[in-house]
């Protein structure tokens, strides 16, 4: 004889189940599984045995709690959005890969902008994104100008506003690090590839370069100094620099790329004119992006801890979302970078030519 379980459990082939049919299921009241599985402060009060029973049921019958049903009870809409310049291997990616890993933990959905630098967006994506209801932005690599009625987190945003919280590296220390390297391998004539104007890092880069040369009696030349091209993205604008530098014809030894990209398209330029690296010209770049370990040869750079950046990004927004204050005054939160050093870089080609050796000492960094 075939007995119907059916009004005691729900069929296997059931994809969705509401609060009220899981409660049914369970004999309990609503309001006590609700508690359970939105994990609301009233889930303590709650015994452990009745708590583990909720969460097996819904884990068993695939019961998914209404996050519109959830915001509109706790007047949160749980999403935030990140704007970045664009999505492409490299900076952005990894600092995002950081943000989605704390946003998920937290329960929060997220969705990403990107305004490709053209001002009009970056300009009005504030206000529209208010309008969908976010809660916060985390801005990679994008200045937020003007009032915006929700919190914000920057990842080198380097614009000061009157709250939020910006994420920057430390580039002084950055430059010292690979200026110090180069000094110490043999170089004296370097040449510098400085970033595009729309990035937030070229301009505080760039004077802890200058700054951090002077230091070091390290002239830098006005000729062995190039910009990236504001258009064209990848590896591109750094290869165009190289070759610029190249159609020069000023001696140097190596290059102090603005980033990875850029100095594997240098590596490229140099090829393609018969020079080899790092026998002849010593390159190193910048972020130490996935690409920047396997190329050959193995890139020499500045590591930026991007996914860590974005993970105390996502963390300060979760703060500030979870504090009753509404006025936050802005602070600044700096990271420190790790110098890994490769295959790109080799002590100048003059001192390898008459058995000269190197005399400074090399500063601390990964290998």
């Amino acid at each position: 004889m075939k007995t119907n379980n059916s009004s005691k459990q729900p069929s296997q082939k059931q994809t969705h189940i509401n609060l009220r049919k899981l409660a049914q299921h369970l004999g309990l009241s609503q309001t006590t599984v609700s508690r359970v599985v939105n994990q609301s402060p009233g889930a303590a009060r709650i015994s452990p045995q009745t708590r583990d029973r909720v969460m097996e049921a819904a884990a068993t019958l695939n019961y998914k709690p209404s996050v519109l049903a959830r915001s509109l009870r706790s007047k949160h809409s749980m999403i935030v959005s990140v704007i970045v310049p664009e999505i492409s291997e490299g900076y952005s990616t990894a600092v995002l890969s950081g943000i989605e890993e704390a946003l998920l933990l937290a329960g929060y959905f997220y969705f990403v902008v990107s305004h490709r630098h053209r001002r009009e967006l970056l300009r009005d994506y504030p206000s529209l994104l208010v309008s969908r209801a976010v809660e916060g932005i985390i801005a990679v690599d994008s200045a937020i100008e003007g009032d915006v009625p929700v919190p914000v987190v920057s990842v080198s945003g380097h614009h000061r506003r009157t709250s939020g919280v910006n994420i920057e590296l430390d580039h002084t220390l950055a430059a010292r690090y690979a200026l110090e390297h180069l000094k110490c391998l043999g170089h004296t004539r370097i040449a510098f590839m400085q970033g595009q104007t729309f990035s937030s890092d070229t301009l505080p880069r760039w004077r802890a370069i200058v700054k951090v040369a002077a230091e070091l009696g390290i002239e830098v030349h006005p000729r062995l100094t190039v910009q990236l091209n504001e258009f064209g993205g990848g590896f591109e604008p750094g290869r165009v620099a190289a070759l610029e530098l190249l159609e020069r014809d000023e001696d140097f030894t190596a290059i102090f790329a603005f980033n990875d990209h850029a100095a594997i398209g240098a590596i490229a330029a140099l090829r393609e004119a018969g020079l080899e690296v790092p026998s002849q010209v010593s390159v190193i770049g910048f972020d130490d992006i996935p690409s920047a370990a396997i190329h050959s040869p193995a890139l020499t750079t500045v590591s930026q801890p991007l996914q860590e950046m974005g993970r105390v990004a996502a963390a300060e927004l979760l703060q500030m979302l979870r504090s009753e204050t509404v006025e936050q005054p802005a602070r600044t939160i700096h990271v420190l970078p790790r110098f890994i050093e490769r295959q790109s870089t080799a002590i100048a080609s003059h001192l390898r030519k008459t058995g000269a050796e190197p005399v400074l000492i090399r500063p601390a960094r990964e290998r």
